[in-house]
């Protein structure tokens, strides 16, 4: 309805701009003089007439001098005899040139016919937008419980994609092979009794290329592709949401074979009986016809449903049983060799300088995603063009690592030149600290330019991915974690807010190796369970499975594992207090540090293990 009433506005509004248009342009700039017959007559007998043009009724006059004049005869007499009931001499008329205008058609039309026309035009063209609107609303009413699954055809070849196109990911390909083989060929395995997954689950955390490998699948099989995110079956009406899975499942067995994916599935898929609403929540329909729809699959359809959520904990167990999703494929964090693909992959169409070494950038990129690793190069590249560069150069690529995890520099900052000496100081006890301890990450790049929040960082990775952390690493990274509030501590002799993250770290570390780990005098057990609440959004709840002593010791335990790590950083930070200031000066010189200059000015110093009593462990 509010369409329409715009749709007759503008109608409205074009009719009356163009009127506007006719009467701005049919209108003189300069309007005649309007005068009365008998002064015509005095006129015309004086000779100052020079012209008389007859329209109908309407007399237009030309004076001898130029000038314009108006007036009206008589209906029934003509212009003549009028003049000659006013007692005008027939010669002084014939002096005068009268130029009688017949009526044209296209006037009669518009002077008569259109103005009893007009209302029955804009009548019917009201009556056609209201026919047309309620015809566009039925097929909207008619389409409402359609699916909104978006089809990719596998004949489209720039939309293609296979398993060439995604790096790493070596397992979840081999898992995925078999889907793609019962496509291509499923007599093969029905032949001999086998029955191929109906739902392949994808599990990982965002950004692993979960979608990307979805949509592999479906390249590599050559078959139709549809895509669906999980919350496009739920709308506020009841019922649209289950009958749009109808729909999806009906055009996919029409398309068959064919892959049906769904993102997000927790969307729809979550645990039943958690939220309000009871059986009747539209969510919960449309997820008990998702179950309905996948459990009347014949062995022969040919249609594999292929769902990714990165919250599998939520979903609901009759989702998960035999029959439904009964394969499960993760998609992990990529190992260095994993990274060093994706980087190669995503940097095929940018051009890197010949020093660039992706290798180096896979080690310095612990924990990122392939997402992570794709808009890292996209970064660097970016970066280069602002930089009126033509080629990537490796100082563009490392510097989009700090800009991924921390953010853009923010070199307009205004530090006090005290506040830099402080942060230089409590950078380089954070790194000396790293360069001694046996089992810390090494240093890759220490600044004091301020990123995002931070007002300056260390930066450090390890050598290589580890899945397994041991005690001792972590007590060294407790030592390192307090390196920056015991070098402000020694070397100004009050601490500042900038230790405030790497307390809390420090804080978290040391009650996770007690509650979770049983890396404490406690002994080797877990103390708390945690428990996810679905209900009215996300809530954790901690469940308490031990005694008020016990907390108490945990406490005092978590104080331990702090009080010793302050003191290992002490200790070391004075024996070093040299190093300590040379490294201070050099960052506020140079601002940056990277690894090779850092491995030189600490090149004395022999990582050597912290004995169990230096450590007071």
């Amino acid at each position: 309805m509010q369409k329409l009433f715009k749709n007759i506005g503008i109608v409205i509004l074009i009719f009356l701009f163009i009127s506007g248009i006719f009467v701005l342009y049919g209108s003189p700039t300069v309007k005649p003089d309007v005068i009365s017959l008998s002064t015509l007559a005095q006129q015309v007998n004086e000779g100052k007439v020079k012209e008389i043009k007859v329209d109908t009724n309407n007399l237009d006059i030309t004076l001898s001098d130029g000038k314009k004049e108006k007036s009206t005869k008589e209906t029934s007499a003509g212009i003549v005899e009028t003049l000659k009931n006013y007692g005008v001499d027939s010669a002084k008329i014939q002096n005068v040139s009268i130029d009688i205008q017949s009526e044209s058609g296209m006037t009669f039309w518009l002077g008569t016919i259109l103005p009893f026309l007009l209302p029955f035009l804009l009548v019917g063209a009201f009556i056609w937008f209201m026919f047309r609107q309620a015809q566009r609303g039925n097929n909207q009413a008619l389409s409402f419980g359609s699916s909104r699954a978006r089809m990719t055809d596998p004949k489209n070849k720039n939309q293609k994609i296979t398993f060439k196109d995604v790096a790493g990911s070596k397992e979840a390909k081999e898992e995925l092979c078999e889907i793609v083989e019962f496509l291509k060929n499923p007599k093969k395995f029905l032949n001999l009794g086998a029955k191929i997954p109906k739902g392949v689950l994808l599990l990982g955390s965002p950004g692993t290329g979960k979608t990307l490998i979805a949509k592999a699948v479906a390249g590599e099989a050559n078959v139709p592709f549809f895509n669906i995110s999980g919350s496009e079956f739920v709308e506020m009406f009841v019922g649209v949401g289950a009958s749009r899975v109808r729909d999806l499942f009906k055009q996919a067995k029409k398309n068959s074979p064919a892959i049906i994916f769904i993102d997000e599935i927790d969307a729809v898929g979550r645990h039943r009986g958690a939220g309000l609403g009871g059986g009747h929540d539209e969510r919960e329909q449309t997820l008990n016809q998702i179950l309905v729809e996948m459990d009347g699959f014949d062995t022969n359809t040919n249609v594999i449903i292929i769902a990714a959520t990165n919250r599998p904990d939520v979903l609901d167990p009759a989702l998960l049983r035999p029959g439904r999703f009964d394969r499960r494929v993760t998609m992990d964090l990529p190992d260095i060799a994993e990274r060093e693909e994706i980087l190669k992959l995503h940097s095929k169409n940018k051009p890197l300088a010949k020093e660039a070494d992706l290798k180096k950038i896979a080690q310095r990129t612990p924990g990122f995603s392939g997402a992570d690793l794709s808009n890292l190069l996209n970064e660097s590249a970016i970066l280069t063009a602002r930089r009126n560069k033509k080629i990537i150069s490796m100082d563009e690529l490392t510097e989009s690592i700090e800009k991924v995890i921390l953010g853009p520099e923010r070199r307009s900052r205004r530090i006090d030149e005290e506040e830099k000496k402080i942060i230089a100081y409590h950078e380089a006890g954070h790194a000396l600290l790293a360069a001694t301890l046996k089992n810390a990450d090494p240093v890759q790049k220490i600044s004091i330019i301020s990123r995002g929040s931070a007002g300056g960082y260390t930066f450090s990775t390890p050598e290589k991915d580890k899945t397994l952390h041991s005690r001792n690493y972590f007590i060294d990274e407790l030592s390192v974690l307090l390196g920056g509030y015991v070098s402000e501590k020694l070397t100004f002799g009050d601490v500042t807010t900038g230790a405030s993250n790497d307390l809390e770290r420090a804080t978290n570390m040391s009650r996770s190796l007690v509650t979770r780990y049983g890396m404490s005098e406690l002994g080797p057990r877990t103390f708390g369970h945690k428990e996810e609440l679905v209900f009215l959004g996300k809530e954790m709840h901690e469940e308490k499975n031990y005694s008020e002593k016990t907390a108490q010791d945990i406490d005092r335990q978590v104080s331990l594992f702090i009080e010793n790590a302050y003191q290992v950083a002490k200790n070391i930070l004075q024996d070093k207090k040299e190093l300590l200031e040379k490294l201070s000066a050099t960052l506020l010189e140079k601002e940056t540090i990277e690894q090779e200059e850092f491995n030189e000015i600490v090149g004395i110093i022999k990582k050597e293990a912290i004995s169990e009593k230096e450590n007071g462990n």
